[in-house]
């Protein structure tokens, strides 16, 4: 089966073969029939470690087949991933940075497997696909800021069913840059699963801004603020599993 991706030219997209993988009549998201194969799968795709390391760039570019995403990093692997969205600097369709994922961008993550992407911002959302399908995968477009302990909880659940393969494929949740509101988002789920106290959350969101950390008092409070749910733990050999190495 031949695995593609999108890139733009002319503010149209045309189909580019990358790479020849043998996959049946299957898409990714079904290949993977547990935690494990998923993990193994896309660490060894993105060949990415820590939680500071970037798979896209500021730019965009780093990966081909994820053009469309900015300042990409794991979070957990295999499971969840933080970046932006590549509007500003995108080589063909380029517009307002304050803007939802361009439409390559959301149709290389479906073509990767990812089941879902959130937008953690809401300006022109109502622009956006909401669901798309390529290559025998499906990927639904969210928006939900996780500002109140409702949506947070609503973050830490999908995440939950990933881990727990009640929902294929990772998630890939993002705000503009992939700096303050990821981060944020980020720095909870690793909390919730990985056992980061206030000051390793809050230390690795200064880190993943690439410096523009200058105010943000309330991102930065929320950070500090959440606290983990109860309901949703996992075993100490998941978090192995899944948990990136820390920067030092």
């Amino acid at each position: 089966m031949q695995i593609r991706y999108f890139v733009a030219k002319n503010s149209k997209f045309i189909f580019v073969p990358i790479l020849f993988v043998f996959m049946g009549f299957i898409g990714v998201q079904a290949q993977m029939k547990t935690l494990d194969e998923q993990v193994h799968y896309y660490s060894e795709r993105y060949k990415v470690n820590c939680t500071d390391e970037k798979i896209t760039d500021n730019f965009g570019n780093g990966h081909p087949e994820l053009y469309g995403t900015r300042n990409m990093r794991p979070i957990l692997h295999g499971v969840a991933y933080r970046g932006g969205a590549n509007n500003y600097y995108h080589n063909t369709a380029k517009r307002d940075n304050h803007n939802p994922l361009p439409p390559d961008g959301m149709m290389n993550l479906c073509i990767e497997g990812f089941s879902d992407a959130v937008y953690l911002y809401s300006k022109n959302y109502d622009s956006s696909e909401k669901q798309l399908e390529a290559n025998g995968n499906t990927l639904n477009y969210h928006q939900i800021t996780g500002n109140s302990n409702k949506e947070i909880k609503q973050i830490i659940q999908m995440v939950y069913d990933v881990i727990n393969r009640k929902n294929d494929g990772p998630i890939y949740f993002h705000c503009w840059n992939g700096w303050h509101q990821s981060g944020y988002v980020s720095a909870s789920i690793l909390k919730q699963f990985c056992d980061y106290d206030d000051d390793e959350a809050y230390d690795y969101w200064m880190r993943n801004t690439d410096g523009v950390n200058k105010g943000y008092d309330n991102v930065k409070k929320m950070v500090r603020d959440f606290e983990p749910f109860a309901e949703f733990t996992i075993s100490a050999e998941t978090k192995k599993l899944i948990c990136p190495c820390r920067a030092k």
